[in-house]
């Protein structure tokens, strides 16, 4: 293992020192949460036996591993305790662990997936020699095949099974023996008593045919049992380093340095670190966002991929929101710096995976406590009906065949692995359609809900408002005025003007002078003066369907800006309704804007006017008549309402307190990730029954037949071992 990082000792320990995986609840100094990716896990067990081992050092106050991921989230104080000695505790528990951070952690992953690759690869070759050397005895008739030549293909499986006793089965009995010293019962306790039993059994079978052993010899039976096991932990590492490495790609996607201009016009390359919110950066084609912000000039399309999900590229202009990580595929855009550092989207995203998956849901901590209960029981019912005594007085050359069947189909493998596979196969499916859980249970949570409520103005509608109409007077050319207008709002910050600037420049004007509630006014090369703003402001007789108003040289335009609905609200809201769940839009707008949203929607439950206030009281008003609710928000005024529904769903780009109350965040923005969502959260409850019931049913019938002596070893290894492999391939369904 390579040595910790200098400087972490608990006198030297800071937040910089700590801040690529560590992140401060209560300020720098205070209680620490920090992640570790975990090397060594191969079952359900090993996560409560790392908890414990922390749990006894001082300092610490939480910890959590997750199985399916390994990934473990430990809360403590750095003051008290050096994360050197954090990471010593866990070397002896039997592990190894690195801080969460992209390199040692790849490096970390590659390690673990060449051992393992080594050990299915031998356990593997040696089971396929084995199995050719076990097949004339069991093709032979009887008489057939000599004695000499059946003993010498006896000592060749022998030989051959030894590389597979050595190494390729040590991860069981390292894992049964780090959980027998911990005190609790893992997968690995049955599987490495039945490995040594049998070969034990083997071997003396062999050594001496006529002793008390017998002359039968199980070496294709254990090689076998080994590859099969082996090659379903295979699948399962797989899907945990690919999530690892989905993370890493986020927390890896800033560029290296960014050209920040000054005032002067010059610029400067910098690295991220050094940018402040309110600096101007310039992005050319081909280079990524080095922190989140807003277009102020240029035109380009953005590859946001990485981040929502969506191959196309997303056309930016004037007024666009751009996030840090994605890359500029054409054009040069000036961009103003909103957030950067830990607050940029891409580090938010980094943040909340980590703690989705260091999470441990509700149903797998269940299925763990049932697989370790059902293996205590299971062994102590052994012990108390002393089976393998018991053949020993019915037929001795049978009573080591049936002890070895029993302990492999003790085996509660296919339990442990069918809530992490089910909950991991499908939180990476939503992740790929850009909807990213940050609590993982919330997948079962979205079984019941049958009320989906969404706010407007960045939700169901785009951000930015939009020009829906403009017109004037009599003889009055509309179009000509509508291009002043533009040139005149690119004077202004206001988010209307914003709205109708079109990015192609402000013009030649002079006097410029913008006027707090008003709007903005200047002169044209003519000496005109010109007004854009509120109509009141431009005319005394002001047109109430307008927004906004242009005046100048005794001409008039009216211009009406509305939230266009997002492109595919409406096909998500039919798709919710299709599936019998009951639609509603609480807004805090005016109810002129909310019936126009509804009505474009087909919306029929709307409220306009909410406070967050109201939006509370009517969330809970529905939750009492029985209703469960999902909502989706993006405002901080969405927060408290967000905590209190069922489930709640944040925009991707939306206010930070609003993103923080949520389950999952909607990277992409696309909203048929919401009904993909709810039929894919009820595929997982039926997958998650299935392997279950699968699994239960599994160890339930076998048990029975390996004691009545019905089942030989040879096919409760290939059957233990088929179990597994059809939970972890059962759950890999949902990824489609």
């Amino acid at each position: 293992m390579s040595a910790p990082p200098s400087g972490l000792h608990a006198a030297d320990a800071d937040a910089q020192a700590l801040a690529p995986f560590t992140t401060w609840p209560d300020g720098p100094g205070g209680v620490a949460l920090s992640q570790l990716q975990v090397a060594g896990m191969h079952c359900a067990a090993c996560s409560g036996l790392i908890e414990a081992a922390l749990l006894k050092l001082p300092g610490v106050q939480g910890a959590s591993v997750n199985a399916a991921s390994a990934r473990l989230a430990l809360r403590w104080r750095p003051s008290l305790l050096a994360l050197a000695d954090v990471l010593a505790a866990l070397q002896v528990a039997g592990y190894r662990a690195t801080p969460d951070v992209a390199a040692p952690a790849r490096e970390l992953r590659r390690q673990e997936r060449r051992q393992a690759l080594w050990r299915l690869f031998v356990a593997g070759f040696m089971m396929m020699q084995v199995m050719m050397l076990a097949v004339p005895a069991y093709l032979a008739a009887a008489g057939d095949l000599a004695p000499d030549l059946d003993r010498l293909l006896r000592w060749g499986s022998w030989v051959l099974t030894l590389p597979v006793m050595a190494f390729a089965a040590g991860p069981f009995f390292s894992g049964a023996w780090r959980q027998l010293r911990g005190g609790r019962l893992g997968m690995d306790v049955p599987v490495a008593v039945g490995i040594a039993v049998t070969f034990i059994a083997s071997t003396g079978a062999l050594f001496d045919p006529g002793g008390a052993l017998g002359h039968e010899v199980y070496f294709d039976s254990l090689t076998m049992f080994v590859a099969l096991l082996l090659l379903a932990r295979w699948f399962e590492l797989g899907a945990r380093h690919r999530a690892a490495d989905a993370l890493e790609a986020v927390a890896g996607s800033l560029p290296m340095s960014a050209a920040r201009l000054h005032d002067d016009g010059t610029s400067e390359r910098v690295p991220p670190e050094a940018l402040r919110v309110g600096d101007r950066i310039r992005v050319a084609a081909g280079e990524a966002f080095a922190a989140d912000g807003c277009v102020l000039s240029g035109r380009g399309f953005v590859n946001e991929a990485l981040l929502t999900g969506e191959s196309a590229p997303v056309a930016k202009a004037v007024g666009d929101a751009v996030v840090a990580g994605s890359i500029n595929v054409d054009g040069s855009l000036v961009v103003a710096v909103q957030r950067v550092g830990a607050d940029t989207t891409a580090q938010g995203i980094v943040r909340l995976m980590q703690q989705a998956q260091s999470q441990r849901p509700l149903a797998g901590g269940i299925v763990d406590r049932v697989a370790a209960g059902f293996t205590a029981v299971v062994l102590l019912l052994l012990l108390a009906l002393a089976a393998g005594a018991a053949w020993w007085w019915i037929d001795p050359s049978r009573a080591v065949a049936v002890a070895v069947a029993v302990l492999i189909v003790t085996c509660p493998c296919a339990l442990t692995l069918a809530a992490p596979a089910a909950w991991l196969t499908a939180s990476g499916a939503l992740a790929r359609r850009g909807l990213l859980l940050t609590d993982l249970s919330a997948l079962e949570r979205l079984c019941a809900v049958d009320t989906v409520v969404f706010d407007k103005t960045g939700t169901l509608g785009e951000e930015r408002l939009q020009l829906l109409r403009h017109w004037a007077g009599e003889g009055v050319d509309a179009d000509a005025l509508l291009a002043v207008a533009r040139s005149l709002a690119a004077l202004s910050r206001h988010p209307h003007a914003q709205a109708l600037a079109d990015g192609s420049g402000a013009g030649a004007w002079t006097e410029v002078l913008e006027v707090a509630g008003r709007g903005v006014q200047a002169r044209d090369a003519a000496g005109t003066l010109w007004r854009l703003g509120a109509p009141s402001w431009i005319n005394e007789r002001p047109d109430r369907a307008a927004r906004l108003a242009l005046g100048g040289g005794g001409q008039v335009l009216w211009l009406d800006l509305a939230e266009a609905p997002r492109a595919d609200a409406a096909e998500a809201v039919a798709a919710l309704r299709k599936q019998g769940q009951r639609v509603r839009l609480l807004s805090g707008d005016q109810p002129a804007a909310v019936a126009r949203m509804a009505a474009a929607l087909d919306i029929a439950l709307w409220q306009a006017g909410a406070t967050p206030e109201s939006k509370l009281a009517a969330v809970r008003e529905w939750q009492a008549a029985g209703e469960r609710v999902l909502m989706v928000g993006d405002g901080i005024n969405d927060a408290p309402v967000l905590a209190a529904a069922d489930v709640r769903i944040a925009m991707g780009q939306g206010a930070m307190l609003a993103r923080s109350a949520a389950d999952a965040l909607l990277l992409s923005n696309r909203l048929m990730a919401l009904p993909y969502a709810l039929a894919l959260a009820k595929k997982t409850r039926g997958v998650l029954r299935q392997n279950l019931a699968w699994a239960a049913l599994y160890n339930l019938a076998c048990v029975p037949l390996a004691l009545a002596g019905w089942l030989p070893p040879l096919a409760a290894g290939v059957g233990m071992a088929c179990s597994s492999l059809f939970v972890v391939l059962n759950a890999q369904r949902l990824a489609r």
